[in-house]
């Protein structure tokens, strides 16, 4: 029996696959791309822009009124927002770029509460390379298509397999000196560590139970936004390093119940090396 997807959902993920049918042609011909640079390792194709702008009509068309934080276009909307979408439009675009078929769309629906803060009500990560479109509503569960995802149950340190983002060049220095640290307090004790560049999946698969852990400092709301919400409603934990809201800060620590609070603290203490 096919699930029933909130309104909500069905907007997103109409949205994510209208994109993706460009998107999948660009990829079949992705040496065809205009590519400019943005900064050392991070590029911004013309798949990118106009990804953005095709989801970016279709939410507005179904939702007027809705603010937008998105990664190319930046904020839209009043400051006074009682809804937002926070969109990636190509979460992993050098992937894209070098013809690797690890790259998705997130989205994600922040909504404003009563006391002035607000919380993730929707998520959203599309990888159109696999055809997996993985989702979560606050309160109803997270899911792949329309299997039912759970956390990994893993208990012991030395079977699990985590996720990461080795920084880059544009990283700073900071958050390159404490990624060191963590990575190398953990190497000795894990299965083993894995940096396959999309953050947004890297969430995804954590739901999944096919990753224990992720963390990676320094992120932007667009890259964790959705799959946070995945994580959670997986029943794992996706939060800073002190447990707190990784949107205030972007540093992001995500696993299932047992390994999340030995994954903070080897990520406190790669922080502390660092003199953060």
């Amino acid at each position: 029996m096919a699930l029933r997807l909130s309104p909500h959902m069905t907007v997103m993920q109409n949205a994510a696959q209208k994109a993706a049918k460009r998107l999948l042609r660009d990829f079949a011909e992705v040496e065809q791309l205009q590519v400019s640079i943005k900064g050392p390792g991070d590029f911004v194709s013309q798949a990118d822009l106009r990804a953005e702008q095709t989801i970016k009509e279709e939410l507005a068309r179904a939702r007027p009124g809705y603010a937008f934080l998105m990664e190319e276009g930046g904020s839209e909307g009043s400051d006074n927002w009682m809804w937002r979408w926070v969109i990636d439009p190509l979460d992993g675009t050098t992937n894209f770029l070098h013809g690797i078929p690890h790259w998705a769309i997130s989205i994600g629906l922040e909504r404003r509460l009563p006391d002035g803060t607000s919380e993730v009500a929707c998520g959203m990560v599309y990888n159109p390379a696999s055809a997996e479109m993985f989702w979560a509503e606050k309160g109803v569960g997270a899911y792949v298509n329309e299997r039912r995802l759970r956390v990994s149950a893993r208990r012991n340190l030395n079977e699990a397999l985590f996720a990461t983002g080795i920084p880059f060049a544009a990283v700073a220095t900071q958050n390159r000196l404490a990624f060191a640290r963590t990575l190398g307090g953990l190497m000795p004790q894990v299965a083993g560590i894995r940096r396959f560049g999309a953050a947004a999946l890297d969430l995804a698969w954590v739901a999944a139970g096919r990753y224990d852990g992720f963390w990676e400092l320094g992120l932007k709301p667009w890259d964790f936004t959705a799959g946070m919400l995945l994580v959670r409603e997986a029943g794992g934990f996706a939060t800073d390093p002190h447990g707190g809201d990784p949107r205030e800060h972007g540093h992001m620590v995500a696993a299932n119940p047992t390994m999340h609070p030995i994954l903070c603290a080897a990520v406190l203490d790669g922080l502390a090396a660092s003199g953060r």
